[in-house]
């Protein structure tokens, strides 16, 4: 549950979703709001109706989602991946959106990128984005300027603000 999956987590309770989530540690949610409660994989997967994958893509999450945790998710319930491509198995997906294990998908990240598995774009249960969340003005302005203090941080002999390898 990190920060991008605690913002998602805010905005789903304010449509009054109950938030599972799977991940590392646990983490309480704000003040005033309701319970977000830690669960194994499976657990999550058994009892989500939207699933939204938010995770690094590391050997550990690569195909973190593929044919059995598809054949775990409800068959009423949808996929959304906005984190990194391979996170899921494509060709699993395909399959279980093609015989209807899964109600569908929306996906703005590939596997293969920029390729799209062929047979994704047909299905009318899918809704297929480019990844496009940060090309605002103002959002690419704040990250060059994260960028330049970054730099500034370490030539100054400081750590870096936003170790791509920061150990936990």
């Amino acid at each position: 549950m990190g920060r991008i999956g605690q913002a998602v987590a805010l905005r789903a309770q304010g449509f009054r979703m109950p938030v599972l989530y799977a991940g590392r540690r646990p983490c309480s949610a704000p003040p005033g709001l309701s319970t977000w409660v830690h669960r194994p994989l499976e657990e999550v997967l058994t009892q989500s109706d939207f699933l939204s994958l938010h995770v690094p893509l590391s050997d550990t999450t690569r195909h973190l989602i593929g044919p059995r945790e598809l054949a775990m998710m409800k068959p009423t319930a949808f996929l959304i991946n906005t984190s990194r491509g391979p996170v899921i198995d494509e060709a699993a997906l395909l399959a279980a959106l093609q015989q209807g294990r899964i109600a569908g998908a929306g996906l703005d990240v590939y596997e293969r990128e920029p390729a799209i598995l062929p047979g994704l774009e047909l299905l009318p249960n899918v809704v297929l984005l480019p990844h496009l969340g940060s090309a605002t003005q103002q959002v690419r302005i704040k990250m060059g300027m994260l960028c330049v203090e970054n730099i500034a941080a370490v030539l100054e002999g400081r750590p870096p603000l936003n170790p791509v390898n920061r150990q936990d």
